[in-house]
């Protein structure tokens, strides 16, 4: 039987795509290396001092820690490989380089923002972008919380949003996920669409340069 339910994990995880695995297990190394007391929590967080004094790791580990082996992590976790992964298979299909830029550009966004808002950890915040841009991209799609309440996907943020403000915790890093997600579609999806109309010379601000796209195997 343990060889059986090995084997089924085994076989989701390689089923997960590849963009949305590697975030996956990033977020699981490091929660691991963190639960182990091989790395400390305080090593990960986004500290712009930090990272001017060479700790460029930083960068990256804020978006992928989201504490310690809780319900917490586990339900960021589900929603991380749900959404990215749901992204990464329909609207992402076959444009990795695309998702790479999608990925850049938020996190950009985020990390320009953090030293004000005081963040330390981003995670949350680019899987709310993600929420937000898969609901919009799939705005007939009918969803349901708790059995009771009805609404379509473009309202997931929203409502995910509502229900963190219930239970106490602050909003400020989901609402920058949100901003994040409104900015990467208006450029993606609003933007071409206005250009094209309107003539304008650049019809795409973020088109991906060649070299990612031969890099992603996009090519």
């Amino acid at each position: 039987m343990e060889a059986i339910n090995g084997d089924g994990i085994l076989s989701w995880y390689f089923e997960i795509p590849p963009l949305t695995r590697s975030y996956l297990t990033l977020s699981f190394l490091l929660t691991s290396l963190t639960t182990l007391d091989l790395i400390s929590p305080f090593s990960l967080y986004f500290n712009s001092k930090l990272i001017l004094q060479g700790q460029v790791w930083r960068l990256v580990s804020s978006f992928g820690y989201f504490g310690t082996f809780s319900l917490d992590f586990l339900f960021h976790c589900y929603f991380l490989v749900r959404y990215c992964r749901l992204l990464e298979e329909s609207e992402f299909q076959r444009r990795r380089a695309a998702f790479v830029i999608f990925f850049l550009f938020g996190m950009g966004i985020m990390l320009c923002f953090a030293p004000f808002l005081k963040l330390n950890f981003l995670g949350s915040s680019l899987t709310f972008m993600m929420l937000y841009v898969w609901g919009r991209r799939n705005e007939h799609v009918q969803m349901q919380i708790f059995g009771v309440l009805n609404f379509t996907a473009p309202y997931l943020p929203l409502v995910m949003l509502l229900l963190s403000a219930f239970l106490g915790n602050s909003t400020t890093i989901d609402m920058l996920g949100i901003i994040a997600g409104h900015c990467f579609y208006f450029f993606e999806y609003v933007y071409p669409k206005v250009a094209e109309i309107r003539g304008w010379r650049i019809k795409k601000v973020l088109e991906p340069p060649e070299v990612l796209r031969w890099l992603c195997g996009d090519m």
